[in-house]
């Protein structure tokens, strides 16, 4: 089911990690969340041993940066840097102006691409839309008794299992527990967050935690099991995401995550990726992360230390 590179030119302006809601709970994980006048937010993340800390800004609209106030905001805080992490913008589009005043970041900890779907056109122009092969996916889960609903804080437990267990099959890494249970309990309380889960019978196959902010509808977490998955019931989910947003208003759905080349079939990320993009979305290719050092020799020894750590961590991967 390859899909071109289709490369779409609109990117909602405004991330959820940039929202209130995410900040008070990376603040209740233990990484601060400060905000400048302007609206920008950072979390503060301690570097051992040192009483210094990484400030981390994901998905920033660079238009809300006022660079002084960051810059001071940082200083005040004990800050060696400040990371931009794969700005919420379309990629060179702002290299300009990070270049002024950055240095481009080591590594990118968010995904560069995206799959972004308008889902403001009807459910049937939606459908239309799908690769015929999706399409056929979810009509044979719906045939086959695959039932998608909403969960709450009552399923998180049951999300967290299927979720461990996909990470254990597809060997990727994962938050705790707690990191899970603390953003989805006070997204969920603000209307913000959703489990969509399938089932067949009372048996649950597939659980999705989706976010919602402003326009916006994101799928980012998910668990499925090893059974049934000829019952395609991770399409069905990703349709009922689908209407779910479209009940709640938003105008797009970010899937959170594609592979740099659709078409290479070597990417770990192939598969999904081609999930995905059965959907009729578009690959959106962000900025790249910059860094704002505010301490020189600090930031160059913090990097080293970090490369080190990221080459141990792949070797027991």
């Amino acid at each position: 089911m390859k899909q071109h590179n289709n490369v779409t030119t609109k990117i909602p302006p405004d991330h959820i990690v940039q929202s209130k809601e995410w900040g008070a709970a990376k603040t209740a994980l233990g990484t601060p969340a400060l905000r400048t006048k302007s609206g920008v937010q950072f979390t503060l993340h301690k570097i051992p041993v040192l009483n210094k800390y990484i400030g981390y800004c994901p998905k920033v609209n660079p238009k809300n940066i006022v660079w002084e106030e960051i810059r001071d905001l940082g200083t005040k805080n004990n800050c060696i840097a400040i990371n931009f992490d794969v700005p919420n913008s379309m990629a060179n589009t702002q290299k300009e102006t990070f270049e002024r005043y950055c240095t481009r970041s080591p590594k990118d900890t968010f995904a560069r691409n995206t799959i972004i779907l308008d889902i403001q056109k009807s459910e049937s122009d939606l459908l239309k839309n799908m690769h015929p092969k999706t399409r056929y996916n979810i009509r044979l889960a719906q045939k086959k008794g695959v039932t998608v609903k909403l969960g709450g804080n009552n399923d998180i437990n049951k999300f967290l299992k299927l979720q461990r267990e996909t990470a254990q099959r597809q060997k990727f890494y994962i938050h705790s527990d707690t990191y899970y249970k603390t953003v989805f309990s006070i997204l969920h309380k603000n209307k913000m967050a959703y489990l969509v889960n399938a089932y067949l019978k009372k048996e649950m196959l597939v659980s999705w935690m989706v976010f919602v902010y402003k326009d916006v509808i994101y799928y980012v977490y998910g668990g499925s099991s090893s059974q049934h998955k000829n019952l395609m019931p991770s399409n069905l989910t990703a349709w009922e995401t689908i209407r779910l947003g479209k009940r709640l208003e938003c105008r797009y759905f970010d899937m959170w995550g594609a592979a740099n080349d659709p078409n290479n079939e070597e990417d770990p990320w192939y598969g999904f990726t081609q999930f995905k993009l059965g959907f009729g979305g578009k690959i959106v290719e962000c900025e790249a992360s910059w860094d704002l050092i505010l301490s020189p020799i600090y930031y160059r020894l913090f990097n080293a230390a970090n490369k080190v750590r990221w080459l141990i961590l792949k070797l027991l991967k």
